[in-house]
């Protein structure tokens, strides 16, 4: 145990290296770093099990820092723990393509175990990283053999606790009684408007322990010795420990402290040398002691920690080898080695049954073709399992205290998706999660964070269009695909069939450089012939479905307007009129295939109508100021199906006329 006086030290090599990385930068956020710095050193000297030579050892603790505004803390103790962070990279603090950026990205820094900044879904990836622990740990550990055995420790403070995504991951948490689950909240009554009583006064402990949570404290935040124990009793429960510290935001700037100031700016020169003389610190920016060095190095213990999990793995493995290999396999992120031939004997079946299905029932039918090679499949919905038909035969509901591979997430849509990527990031699984597609505008920042951090989450949505019917223009999705489509780095498949539905899904899970968005029909959908070339091509997101000797007009759709684009197809050319259809499931993915490829499928030269039942404005890059497009720029409306299709022209006629129109015949 070290002493005070050491520990003391330790924190302040944080307070230092905030300061001076926000000053340098002349951006940043000193406070949160320097008011958390003594629970830092608590949880990071004494508990948090980690190799620094080694960042992605299988068995280490996982941290987040919700609170990612606050990135100096993590950089801080990265740089000082021993990780390869050196003092130039944090000297590059905010700047282009540097290894610390303005808030912590997972694939940038080693050690960060998730993107933080968007409040709130920091400690939403931690209860996924729990749930998958607690879910990889029943399925693969065995007497005497805990290889998977770890805990989760987060950051956070009232801005996360603000935001609604807390209420809702917490919530879950409490009920599935993910006990080793930690969340250290620093509690310092200020956000960037001031003190947080003005609009933030509600009884946390009370609060999480209507959840169900273990809530210890407040303690003293500025205390090693106090934050400790709490640690040491949080993993003593049953539960999931919320640990409340009572912080000063900014200690030890003496002028500043306590005060919203400090929060997101830097200190100034003045403050910095008042600093400096409070704490006794060397005046030199960026300057730390090599005593101070040794105190925080946690190289020879990391190797010691892992050392010993490597010899109990070996252990395993000899008493286990197929677990060993199949743990190592999943916690690899690698697909089994007969996935290819199980996909394409699932697609020749679609192909043989010609079946006339809603795409959400054609989904269902991919993922039970999937799930028996799959284990690491994690499926679930928020509150929708019967409509969005994402549970199988052999799926099994997590309880608390049963393990299973489907949550019901509850309405939890949001939630649901920061969980979903923290799973991911933690290694294991490939979940996937559904809720209605214009529900997805209550997941979208966590859609969005799941693109940016190049991760494989797979988000279903069902009840896609004006298909949905009654329900009405609340629950019609009108912009969401296209929206959908901005987003970076996103595939978004929208099939119009079983054959479609099933290679999407297998596309979708063989990327592991991305999320994907899965979109499904609530209707019945007909069955598309194809050739064998044309069943190829669906993997490339865009393709020839069916042609025409010297076509006069192409004909692009997606989902369930492929159909109708066929049968217009058909009455041009019945009129004399040849028309090429093409059906584009995923336009992400057809617009990574080479130039020769689309010049193919879609010809210069020829005019283009799209169809899609959404927002027009998208499809004006594929079919150019020339051309035309069958869609909806307004709100739904509650009627039957067939009803609004007509109603909003997605008829025949409407696309004959749009297809005259363009080549004017």
């Amino acid at each position: 145990m070290k002493s005070l006086q050491t520990t003391t030290l330790m924190a302040n090599a944080i307070r230092a290296l905030a300061m001076d990385a926000v000053q340098k930068a002349n951006s940043g956020h000193p406070g949160m770093p320097m008011g958390m710095a003594e629970i830092a050193v608590a949880l990071w000297d004494r508990h948090y099990r980690h190799n620094p030579a080694n960042p992605g050892w299988m068995n280490r603790d996982r941290f987040l820092l919700s609170n990612g505004h606050g990135s100096m803390l993590h950089y801080a103790m990265l740089h000082l723990a021993g990780y390869d962070l050196s003092m130039d990279d944090l000297r590059n603090f905010r700047q282009l393509h540097s290894k610390t950026a303005g808030h912590p990205e997972v694939g940038i820094t080693p050690g960060v175990e998730t993107t933080t900044g968007p409040l709130g879904q920091g400690i939403a990836n931690s209860v996924g990283m729990a749930l998958a622990e607690w879910l990889l740990g029943y399925e693969f550990n065995r007497p005497g053999y805990d290889v998977v055995d770890h805990y989760t420790y987060a950051f956070l403070g009232d801005g996360c606790l603000m935001e609604g995504i807390s209420h809702e991951v917490a919530s879950l948490a409490g009920t599935l009684r993910l006990n080793k689950l930690i969340w250290l909240y620093d509690d310092n009554g200020i956000s960037i408007d001031g003190k947080v009583e003005g609009w933030f006064t509600d009884d946390t402990r009370k609060r999480f322990e209507a959840y169900g949570w273990n809530v210890i404290g407040q303690i003293d935040g500025h205390s090693v010795a106090d934050v400790s124990a709490a640690i040491e009793q949080a993993k003593q429960s049953d539960r999931p420990t919320l640990i409340m510290c009572k912080t000063i935001i900014g200690k030890g700037a003496p002028n500043l402290e306590g005060g919203d100031k400090v929060h997101g700016a830097p200190l100034g020169d003045k403050e910095i040398a008042a600093v400096r003389q409070h704490l006794l610190w060397d005046p030199i920016p960026f300057d730390i002691p090599g005593e101070i060095y040794e105190a925080w190095d946690a190289k020879e213990r990391g190797a010691q920690a892992e050392g010993e999990w490597n010899a109990k793995f070996a252990e395993y493995r000899a008493a286990h080898p197929q677990l060993a290999a199949e743990f190592e396999r999943r916690m690899k992120g690698e697909l089994p080695g007969n996935f290819n031939e199980v996909l394409d004997a699932a697609i020749a079946t679609c192909i043989d049954k010609k079946e006339t299905i809603a795409t959400r029932k054609a989904s269902q039918n991919a993922i039970q073709a999937l799930a028996p090679i799959l284990p690491e499949f994690l499926g679930g919905s928020a509150d929708l399992t019967g409509s969005n038909l994402t549970n199988w035969k052999e799926s099994i509901a997590v309880r608390s205290g049963t393990p299973g591979n489907h949550i019901n997430y509850g309405v939890r849509e949001f939630g649901m998706a920061a969980m979903m990527n923290g799973v991911v990031l933690h290694g294991g699984f490939i979940p996937f999660g559904a809720t209605f597609l214009t529900f997805s505008d209550y997941s979208r920042n966590a859609l969005r964070m799941a693109a940016l951090m190049k991760i494989r989450s797979l988000f279903v949505f069902t009840h896609d269009s004006i298909g949905l019917g009654e329900d009405g223009p609340t629950h019609q999705s009108i912009e969401h695909v296209s929206s959908l489509r901005l987003i970076p780095n996103l595939d978004n498949w929208r099939p119009c069939d079983t054959v479609e539905s099933q290679v999407a899904w297998g596309a979708a899970v063989q990327r592991k450089d991305g999320p994907s968005t899965l979109i499904f029909s609530r209707q019945n959908l007909p069955f598309m012939e194809r050739d064998a070339a044309a069943v190829a091509n669906v993997a490339k997101g865009g393709y020839v479905l069916r042609d025409a000797a010297d076509a006069k007009v192409v004909l692009i759709a997606t989902g369930s307007e492929v159909e109708l684009a066929v049968k217009a197809a058909d009455a041009l050319a019945g009129e004399g009129i040849a028309a090429r259809v093409v059906s584009m499931p995923s336009t992400d993915v057809f617009e990574r295939q080479e130039a020769s490829y689309k010049a193919s499928v879609l010809p210069r030269g020829i005019p283009r109508v799209a169809i899609e039942a959404g927002v027009t404005d998208f499809w004006y890059k594929y079919v150019g100021l020339e051309g035309a497009v069958v869609g909806i720029d307004t709100f739904g409306e509650s009627a039957p199906a067939p009803v609004l299709f007509k109603h909003f022209g997605f008829t025949v006629e409407n696309v004959v006329a749009k297809a005259k129109g363009v080549i004017g015949a």
